[in-house]
């Protein structure tokens, strides 16, 4: 079984920035891909980055590129996704999400986070 839990969404201000943590536990003994993705309310879920386990390959949305940077460390089984310039745009709970072997960086993925809900004011 595989668990994940994402921390370190809130309310912050437009141009502001924030980092959000996703930490794997369970079965932990096998690479995991993995991707970050965000829903806003009315909205369907969206994909908003994701990383190969070996960090080789990463992939943003048009809509996040050179403002988000999506990073792990697997020593901690842990993913991070550094969001700058904020915009009231990016409000949305944020997920995580792990698999071996996703079919592409969008998806799909075997495994979710509760989510973690980032406001940003303007």
């Amino acid at each position: 079984q595989v668990q994940l839990a994402e921390s370190g969404g809130e309310l912050v201000q437009a141009g502001g920035s924030l980092r959000l943590s996703c930490v794997l536990s369970g079965r932990t003994v096998s690479r995991y891909a993995m991707g970050w993705f965000r829903q806003a309310p009315g909205k369907e879920r969206e994909f908003v980055a994701s990383i190969s386990w070996t960090g080789g390959s990463v992939h943003y949305a048009d809509s996040v590129k050179g403002r988000f940077t999506i990073s792990g460390d697997n020593g901690q089984r842990a993913w991070y996704l550094q969001m700058n310039s904020l915009k009231p745009e990016d409000t949305a709970v944020y997920y995580c999400a792990a698999d071996l072997a996703p079919k592409s960086p969008m998806g799909p993925y075997n495994y979710w986070g509760q989510g973690t809900q980032v406001t940003v004011s303007s």
